[in-house]
């Protein structure tokens, strides 16, 4: 629960770089550090979608054998279909009010690091010919972005990474969460990742955990996969505030004084119980949640979340 000013979660908040920026020159420098890439792109086989033909060659598989163009053109042709290997990266970015906390500990804000990974991802993706779309939560100045590569793919979702704000109070909105995912939910193709980077506080009031699962988790059907990824200051992973603190949520303006130290193991407790949720819901629907702090080597984190959409795949 970060610290705020009284009217600070109506405010719109610009992105609190600190030592994270210039953001395409960080992002870069994180994905060349991480392993280029995580899968093949599109190839040719057998699959659902025609992808055009070819003429045949010795040992091609007779059961794509295409009589029609034999007859027609007198050639030996072999019908090809595009597998579903090439697999979208959708990455939903959370840039509510509270995202914009930065404690003394972190070199940028949390929207700052956020972007910075989403970034990153976005480039390791790119590499391979894999595209990239880019949906918000919350935020000012946003602006979602479909799902595609090339060369200019990357500049694109840099700039609406920059041009983001921390805005908007989801504690009082239940539906937020849902509208906010929904055009994810018809564009992201079967076989797409979707990653969400969130600080997972504050989605919604009282049973925020359980309503933000409750949008984020259906969007598994239809072969796609979940990977989460909480994006903690380090002040809020540890309550490392020493003597009596007053503290108020960026979001829902709950207010609490208390001794830091008496409160601290069961707050600890209680952040743990929110990521564990979080982690055995995704993993019920063979998805992934990751944890980080805004403090954390972003390399380690790209290339944990690299890793964790390997895993899920196989």
């Amino acid at each position: 629960m970060p610290l705020a000013s009284d009217r600070a979660s109506l405010a719109a908040f610009p992105i609190d770089w600190g030592g994270l920026a210039p953001l395409r020159l960080k992002s870069r420098a994180v994905a060349e550090g991480v392993y280029a890439g995580m899968h093949r792109s599109i190839r040719k086989g057998a699959g659902v979608e025609f992808g055009g033909q070819r003429p045949y060659v010795p040992g091609d598989d007779l059961r794509f054998f295409d009589r029609r163009a034999l007859l027609r053109h007198d050639r030996l042709m072999v019908r090809e279909f595009e597998t579903e290997t090439d697999r979208a990266l959708w990455l939903c970015v959370d840039a509510t009010a509270s995202m914009s906390y930065r404690g003394r500990r972190a070199p940028g804000a949390k929207l700052a690091y956020a972007a910075l990974i989403a970034a990153a991802m976005a480039r390791v993706a790119l590499a391979t010919g894999d595209p990239v779309g880019l949906a918000w939560l919350g935020g000012a100045g946003t602006h979602g972005l479909p799902a595609m590569a090339g060369r200019e793919a990357f500049e694109r979702i840099v700039g609406a990474l920059e041009a983001t704000s921390a805005a908007q109070d989801w504690s009082g909105d239940a539906g937020a969460i849902e509208r906010a995912l929904a055009p994810v939910a018809k564009k992201a193709r079967r076989g797409a990742v979707v990653l969400l980077i969130s600080d997972l506080l504050d989605l919604a009031h009282e049973s925020g955990a359980e309503r933000a699962l409750s949008a984020f988790t259906p969007l598994s059907t239809g072969g796609r996969t979940l990977i989460a990824l909480q994006v903690l200051d380090p002040s809020e992973a540890e309550l490392d505030f020493e003597g009596n603190v007053r503290l108020r949520a960026l979001e829902g303006g709950a207010v609490v004084e208390a001794d830091a130290g008496a409160v601290r193991a069961q707050y600890k407790a209680r952040l743990a119980a929110l990521g564990d949720g979080w982690a055995r819901a995704l993993a019920s629907r063979g998805g992934r949640l990751l944890r980080a702090t805004s403090a954390d080597p972003p390399t380690d984190v790209v290339r944990a979340l690299v890793q964790a959409i390997a895993e899920v795949r196989r």
